[in-house]
């Protein structure tokens, strides 16, 4: 069964931040983020090359690093919102669009 990396970013990016918000728990949060990465990182590793895979981490962690300063100037939701679309726009468009 091949799992959408799209769906699986977007939702750990938001599902790890909505975690640790409402638990005030951080580290719980990251879980669900690394659990992500993970998921999403074995897919695109199957569906792509090694150097692209590579490149598909590092927007996903990225995205994670850019949400921070970004919340700071247009609010939390937004922040978070706007990095996943874009995480979920790449994933797509590199690995489940095939």
């Amino acid at each position: 069964m091949r799992v959408p990396t799209a769906a699986i970013t977007a939702g750990s990016l938001i599902g790890g931040w909505q975690l640790a918000r409402r638990t005030g728990i951080r580290p719980l949060g990251g879980a669900v983020l690394a659990a992500g990465g993970l998921l999403a990182g074995r897919e695109w590793s199957r569906r792509t090359s090694p150097a692209v895979t590579g490149a598909l981490v590092a927007t996903y962690v990225g995205a994670f690093g850019l949400s921070h300063p970004l919340a700071k100037k247009i609010g939390s939701w937004p922040a978070v919102l706007a990095v996943s679309a874009l995480t979920a726009a790449v994933s797509y468009a590199v690995a489940d669009r095939r």
